[in-house]
């Protein structure tokens, strides 16, 4: 697994060799770790650690380096400066269970692939807006630049939607961390659940609804996603997500204040790990 998370100070994980200290210093250059050995008699005395935040529009930038980003990015500048729509309200990702950029990603989905359910994955990274900020190409793109940026639809059983929601649901919450992998929790447009987290795996899901309705396991159901992984679903020639969300964003034109659509979370009392906003 990864995250692209800023760890403040180190974890201190003891195996037979002593002790690791695992760091992490976020995306997107927002920061910079240092650390530093206090080293006695060939052995580490101590550590010191810092996560410093950096200030990009504060410190010189390398002549060299930006006359060459300058040049790479030339041919392509009048189309990521393209103002697609502006926001009423904050966009951003971070979320274990949705982003307001996300719940904009959704609502494109489920509107362009005329789809009753929409997915979108958790990804980690990702730059925020400010509400009256435009919304430019680059924008989008730091939202979607993958290799896979590929939009599906597919019809999908109300048991097949609740075993996609599980198996991710066990990545992310199984209590041996050597089984946990992704980013966080899949974004979930049109359709309302609850989660336990500590349910264990095949039974986390529950309530899922479609429109007040609950899911029935034999019905099915329209779905539209991105990112797919399989070679079927990558040779398939969907659109990409950009050039779909670029068309929603030009049409809509403002994005009004986003209701994100997060599930109901059980067992999570007193949870460190859940700030629920």
């Amino acid at each position: 697994g990864h995250t692209h998370d800023g760890v403040p100070a180190p974890v201190k994980v003891k195996n037979p060799g002593g002790v690791t200290l695992v760091t992490n210093a976020g995306s997107n250059g927002k920061f910079l770790g240092v650390l530093d050995f206090d080293v006695k008699g060939g052995k580490v005395a101590d550590f010191r650690y810092k996560l410093l935040p950096v200030f990009s529009n504060l410190l010189p930038a390398d002549a060299g380096m930006s006359a060459l980003i300058k040049k790479i990015r030339a041919p392509y500048e009048s189309k990521l400066a393209e103002k697609l729509a502006v926001t009423d309200g904050l966009l951003y990702r971070r979320g274990n269970f949705n982003g307001s950029f996300d719940q904009v990603i959704l609502d494109g989905l489920l509107k362009q692939k005329n789809a009753e359910i929409s997915f979108s994955p958790g990804f980690r990274w990702g730059t925020s807006l400010l509400p009256g900020e435009s919304i430019t190409m680059e924008h989008l793109l730091d939202q979607t630049a993958i290799t896979y940026p590929y939009t599906t639809v597919t019809n999908m059983s109300g048991e097949m939607i609740k075993t996609v929601l599980e198996d991710v649901a066990d990545n992310l919450f199984n209590p041996d961390p050597y089984y946990q992998q992704g980013g966080d929790m899949v974004r979930v447009g049109g359709l309302q659940y609850t989660i336990d987290p500590a349910g264990g795996a095949g039974k986390r899901i529950s309530e899922m609804r479609l429109n007040g309705n609950l899911i029935e396991a034999g019905k099915t159901y329209k779905v539209a996603g991105w990112a797919p992984v399989s070679e079927e679903a990558k040779n398939a020639g969907g659109e990409a997500i950009w050039d779909l969300m670029a068309r929603h964003l030009r049409e809509v034109k403002t994005i009004k204040a986003v209701k994100l659509n997060e599930p109901v979370i059980k067992g999570v009392k007193g949870n460190p790990g859940m700030a629920p906003i």
